[in-house]
This record gives structure tokens, C-alpha cells and sequence, in this order.
């Protein structure tokens, strides 16, 4: 875990409802800047819950959020986006008949004005922001005019992530980053997220692919039914004790780790 005191993100005690079921019970996490936390469990488990808690889509209907050490209240993704919270969900929500700056720039679109009356599209600019933020990444696009319709899976996944981290991105939640992605790009992908952790981005990964997580995660936190059943180091651990924590084949533990 990175060396700083104060969370980046502190949850405590988060609960989630949705009329008589309660898909998240008083669960509390941590992640700290430079610090990559896989959030892991079997579908059901509450991990995409909490994760819209988090990123403002659902209200908690218990608990506190803390973000740089100040508590916050998250009552949309906008709050989220404006704290430098940014989630990439599976679908990546990119606009396929775009290309990549466009989609970097989308819904925050560069102007210019030409004849000194008409505002359009500065798209030099763009274009070359866009670079910038991908030769910082290490991300490898032949042309940024390229429509993202033309990428391959990882590439889009590589768009989505810089678009992020233009934006300012301190937090970064991602949705089963390499799911439906091949070896190479899967590599790549985890590459990616290796060095948001060395320039200070905290990431929060959900996936249910566990040799990716052990690849990269510091730590690792297994949802179970709504509830926190565990939390291991990476190092400390492996994957017969997280399947087993996933399934319920080992002792149930408190929120602070402690077996009861």
C-alpha cells in the first residue's frame, strides 16, 4: 500500500437498499493515491453497487464517503467527476463514428473562433492534447483519426482510460477492464494501469478474471451477499483463499480483517 496517511477514498459503513433487499451492508473500504485495489466477488455480491455509490449513480442510504480526507456527498456522477472520481464501465461509452480525440474530448469539446465570430471545433488542438495524454500513458494509437470503430479492444479500453486521466482523474474505478480481450491486449491493459499506480492515480479494478488482479492489485477486498468478508494483501495471499472467501469456504471475517 502507497505510503500516504489519508485515503484517497474512504467509504465507511455503506448501506444500499432497494426495498427489502439490502445489496450492500455496512461494507467500508480504503484506497490510497498510487494504490490499486481489486474488488472481487460472484455476481450478486454488491461489488457494482458500492462501486455506484461511489461514482454518484446510486445514494447510500447509510454511511459516510470521505475523498482527500474531507467528507463528501456524492448525489450524482457529475459530483463524482468534479471530485476527480472517473468510472469506466464495461460498455466504455465511447462514440464508435468518432475518433479517438473527439472521444477524448466528448462532451467537453475545444472551441475556437473563426473570422473572430464563429465558434467551431478547434480540432489541432484536440488532436494534439489527446497526444500528449497517450505518449504519457505509453498508449501506441497509429492515428488519432482513426474512428474508434477501427481499434481493437484494448486500444478502445487505452482511449477510455486517457480520456480519464485528461480530465484530471484521481480515482479510477474500471468495470472488468480486460474482459473479452485477448492475451496480448489483456497485457497491455494491465500495463496501463501499472503505471496510473507510479504516476499516483489510485484504481479501484472489479473483475472476476483473478490472475489479472494478482498481476496488479496491492490489495484485494471480497464482497459476499452485500457484506465484506475479507481483505488480503496480494502478496499475502492467493487465489485458493480468495475463491475460497468469494464461495464462503472460509471463516466469515469483521470489516477490519479479524476472523469471528
Amino acid at each position: 500500500m502507497a505510503d500516504q496517511k489519508v485515503p484517497l477514498l474512504e467509504v465507511k459503513n455503506i448501506v444500499k437498499r432497494f426495498g427489502g433487499l439490502v445489496a450492500v451492508n455496512r461494507v467500508s473500504m480504503e484506497v490510497y493515491p498510487g494504490e490499486v485495489v481489486a474488488l472481487l466477488g460472484d455476481n450478486g455480491a454488491g461489488k457494482s453497487t458500492l462501486i455506484k455509490v461511489v461514482s454518484g449513480v446510486y445514494p447510500p442510504d447509510e454511511g459516510e464517503i470521505y475523498f482527500e480526507g474531507k467528507e463528501v456527498k456524492i448525489n450524482n456522477p457529475m459530483d463524482a467527476i468534479q471530485l476527480g472520481i472517473e468510472t469506466i464501465y464495461q460498455d466504455l461509452a465511447l462514440a464508435e463514428n468518432l475518433n479517438v480525440y473527439s472521444n477524448i474530448f466528448l462532451g467537453r469539446e475545444k472551441l475556437k473562433k473563426w473570422l473572430g465570430l464563429v465558434s467551431v471545433l478547434d480540432h489541432d488542438y484536440m488532436h494534439d492534447e489527446s497526444k500528449k495524454v497517450l505518449d504519457r500513458l505509453g498508449i501506441e494509437i497509429p492515428s488519432l483519426k482513426n474512428k474508434i470503430k477501427m481499434l481493437s479492444g484494448g486500444q478502445r479500453q487505452s482511449v477510455a482510460i486517457s480520456r480519464s486521466i485528461y480530465w484530471k482523474a484521481k480515482l479510477l474505478i474500471m468495470d472488468e477492464p480486460t474482459a473479452a480481450l485477448g492475451v496480448a491486449e489483456q497485457r497491455k491493459v494491465l500495463d496501463l494501469v501499472r503505471t496510473l499506480k507510479d504516476q499516483g492515480v489510485g484504481v479501484i479494478i472489479i473483475s472476476h478474471q483473478l490472475y489479472d488482479v494478482f498481476q496488479v492489485a496491492d490489495r484485494m477486498i471480497v464482497l459476499r451477499r452485500g457484506e465484506k468478508v475479507g481483505e488480503r494483501i496480494t502478496k499475502d495471499t492467493n487465489s485458493d483463499e480468495i475463491v475460497g472467501l468469494m464461495v464462503g469456504a472460509e471463516l466469515v471475517e469483521d470489516s477490519k480483517g479479524e476472523e469471528v
